[in-house]
Order: C-alpha cells, then structure tokens, then sequence
C-alpha cells in the first residue's frame, strides 16, 4: 500500500516535463489537492486515517471522489454477481448430487466430462462466443423467428435423453420419462413459435398456474415428501392465492414502480407462505410454511417476470434498441428512457450474456464439489443407519444427506462470492460493463493510485468477512460444532 502511494508521484514527473502553461497550472491544483510534497509515509497514514472515518479520497485525473466511483461499480458488480451466483450454486449442486446418486452411470460420466470442459474453458473465449451467438446470432433469429422440425426433433431428443439419464431405473421407466420429456420440449418450442412467443413475449395465468402446481409438488416433493397432504394443500393453496391476485396486481404494476416496491411486496409473499403454512398445520407447521413460503416467491417471480416481458414489444420498437435487444456491451443503452419495467427490462438484457459467461463457469466448480461431497456423505455410517431405520430414501437423502453435503460447500461459497464481488475482471472487460474489476483496470492504467488502493482495501476487508460468514454457516449445518452459552 505505502509503495502505490508512493507511486503515485510518477505520472506527475512525466507531466512536468511540459512547459504548456494550462498543463502546469493542472499539475499544481492536483499537487495542491493530493499534497504531493509531503513525504509519502506521512500520506499514506493520512491518508489511512481519512478512509477510517469514510474519506477514500478523490482521484488525480478525474478529480471524482472515489467513493462516487466506487458506488456505481459496486452496484454493477452486485447485480452481475448476484444473479450468476444464485444460479450456479442451485443448478450446479443440483446437478453434482443427482450425478452422486447415478454414480458409474452415462449421465454421471456425462456430467463429469461437461464439468471438466466448461471449468477448463478460458473466460474470455466464451464470453466472445456468446456475443456471437448469444447476441448477434440471437438477434438476428428475431427478424424470421422460426425453427425447422429438424431444430425441434433435436431439441427434443437431446432433452429427452438428458431427463433420461437422469431419472434412471427400469426400461420402461427410462422410455417413460423419455417419451414425457420429448414431447414437452417439442411441444414447448412449437407453442413458442405458432403463438408467435420470442416477438411477443408472456407468461400468463394458465402458464403460471400449470407451472406453480408443478413446482408446488416438487418443492414438496423435496421438503416433505407427497405424503404430507399438509404441505402439499399449503403449496397448492399458494398457487390458487398468487392467481387469484393476478389481474389485481397488474392494475398495481401501472403505479409509478421502484424497487423498494419490489423488496417489500417480496417480504408480503413470504410472509403469506408462512401463514399458509401455519393455517393448514400439520406434523410439522415448519415443513407446511417451508414449503408454502418457497412456492409463494415462486410464483410471485413469475407474475413479476410476466410484468417485466410485457414490455417486450414496446422495448423491441424503441428507436434506441433498434430491433436488436440481446446487448454485448455496457449495463444499459443510452437516450433510452422509459418507465422502471422498461428500464428493468433494460437491465436485465445486458445482465444476460455476462451472467451466463460467469454461470457456465462456476457451474462446473460446484457440480464438481457438490458431487464428492455427496458421495462422501452417502458412504457414513449414519446414512446406513437411517436406512436400517426403515426411512425412505428421499428423506435419507434429503434431511440426512443433503445437509450434510453443504458443509464444504460452505467454505468455497462465500469466498467465491467475496472474490466476484472484487470484480469479474475479464468477463467485465469483454462485455464493458463498469463493475469494479472495470476500476481496477482502469485504475491502474491511468496510474491513479487513490481508486486502486481503495479498492484493495475493501477487497480485504470482504476477505475477512467472507471467513466469519463461513464460520456462521458451519455453525449453521452442523450442531457437532455449536457453543452452547
């Protein structure tokens, strides 16, 4: 730190060199400003001592207080963060866990070569290839949005064999679920292309509810088993509620909207979940309102998302975007203007790509950590004890082995998460979006010390929250190492 400090005096003796009198007089305001003739270990100290009580400084060429800077590429870290992390951690321990119980198997092995591929890939390679595809490829499939049968005969095989491999079992439950899952998909992208679908885009109530009551029975199916009429008339109950304040709600989306709208109609939800729960009661109220709470923000995702892809057509005919929506570049697209959905639509178009880039990379680390962990966990003697037991193997493997298999997790999580929050440094330069590996780069090619050193120091500081935070989470999961007061 002292040495950046000192450091940064260079820039200054290249530019006195210069005998333009404006560029001299800059040089003197800037010494002025950053008090360069005083020695540089009495400013680093002050220099520590005005960022104790919130002063980062200003920066020497842009003149900008640094913790302006700072904020707007934090928020545009978080959110490129946020997303990328959430789905790599579900589909990727999803997917390690179902491969640890399909061990030996071809989905297994697919599963390992996948993780393999995608966690060897260089960043910047493909996050190239999903601007080319992702974006100008996607792009340009909206002008004549049509799919040969070949694309959907594919699309379904691909699927089908995938749920296949998965499922596992007998042959007849292997062509079962091969014939289900061929159909949905061939019949998914023919309902997408007849409705016209990608140019206008929606979810509506009879979508919504056909996909609420089947993610209400496999929350349940997950949390308590289907034997629990309780838990499962809580989801269900959930569902009927969120459809029956549908139509309600659009009428409350016309409003003048905000986000903090959003944080607190997400804390009514699940706070209807819970009651539900608690209404039906049951065994366990716990399980009823666990589940009734995960399929309450379930289905309030979709009526939002459903809000937010209505725009679509107006986003779509906006001069600025020009018919081309999927953006490869920035956070947002200029002289757009717009209500917050169109801005939120915004928003998430240039989310995409990027996220996607992070996701199909931490994707592979976590379905690789997942899986030995899982495998580790089914060998204890404990697991062999509940099944002696007589308990069923989805409670074996969801209440006994399931949480058990977080544990390692729980250190790799939030480290991952404090070391993305430092900046997604090449995934941010591929697509320029201004996050913090953006001003760290920037930084250091402009020679300006003050970002830089900021930036370090709360990189570290987010290290050393990061290994508290697993240290709670541990403490969390397993009750062997717990302190009792």
């Amino acid at each position: 730190m002292y040495l950046l400090v000192s450091a940064s005096i260079r820039p200054f003796e290249d530019l006195e060199q210069s005998t333009n009198p404006n560029k001299l007089e800059q040089i003197a305001q800037r010494r002025e400003l950053l008090d360069l003739d005083t020695p540089a270990v009495i400013r680093y100290f002050k220099w520590l001592g005005d960022f104790v009580t919130g002063d980062l400084g200003v920066g020497w060429r842009s003149g900008q207080p640094v913790s302006n800077m700072l904020q707007g590429a934090v928020i545009s870290t978080i959110q490129l963060v946020a997303a990328a992390t959430v789905i790599a951690i579900l589909f990727g321990v999803m997917v390690g866990i179902v491969s640890a119980l399909r061990q030996y198997s071809t989905f297994d092995y697919l599963t390992i070569f996948v993780s393999f591929v995608l966690y060897s890939l260089p960043a910047f390679w493909v996050a190239v290839l999903l601007k080319q595809w992702g974006a100008i490829g996607f792009n340009d499939f909206l002008k004549d949005p049509s799919n040969s049968p070949l694309v959907i005969v594919v699309a379904g095989l691909v699927i089908g064999l995938l749920c296949m491999l998965a499922v596992g079992g007998t042959v007849k439950r292997r062509a079962t679920t091969f014939a289900i899952a061929f159909a949905a998909t061939a019949g998914a992208i023919l309902y997408l292309q007849l409705s016209n679908w990608w140019l206008d885009p929606n979810l509506g109530p009879v979508i919504i509810l056909v996909t609420g009551t089947a993610l209400a029975f496999a929350i349940t199916a997950l949390t308590s088993g289907l034997k629990n009429r309780r838990a499962l008339g809580a989801s269900l109950t959930t569902v009927v509620i969120g459809l029956a304040l549908y139509y309600p709600l659009q009428s409350l989306f016309r409003m003048p909207f905000s986000w903090m709208y959003v944080l607190g109609l997400a804390l009514v939800t699940v706070a209807v979940g819970i009651a539900v729960g608690y209404l039906w009661g049951g065994p366990d109220k716990g399980i009823s309102a666990r589940a009734a709470s995960l399929t309450a923000v379930v289905v309030a995702g979709m009526i939002f998302i459903d809000k937010v892809m209505s725009l679509w057509p107006q986003y779509m005919g906006a001069p600025a975007i020009n018919g081309r929506p999927i953006a490869t570049i920035g956070s947002s697209t200029p002289n757009l203007g717009g209500n917050f959905w169109v801005q939120t639509l915004d928003t998430y178009t240039h989310l995409l790509l990027p996220t996607l880039a992070l996701v199909l990379i931490q994707f592979a680390g976590y379905t690789r950590y997942s899986r030995s962990s899982m495998l580790e966990v089914m060998n204890q003697d404990y697991i062999r004890t509940a099944r002696a037991k007589g308990l069923p193997e989805r409670e074996v493997i969801m209440r006994h082995g399931f949480r058990n298999t977080l544990i390692p997790l729980a250190t790799i999580v939030p480290i991952d998460v404090i070391t993305l929050l430092g900046g997604a440094i090449i995934t941010e330069q591929v697509f320029a979006r201004p996050g913090m590996g953006t001003l760290f780069i920037r930084s250091l090619r402009g020679a300006e010390i003050e970002p830089v050193m900021a930036y370090l120091v709360i990189v570290a500081a987010l290290a050393i929250l990061a290994n508290i935070v697993a240290d709670l989470i541990y403490a969390a999961l397993d009750p062997r190492i717990r302190v009792n007061a």
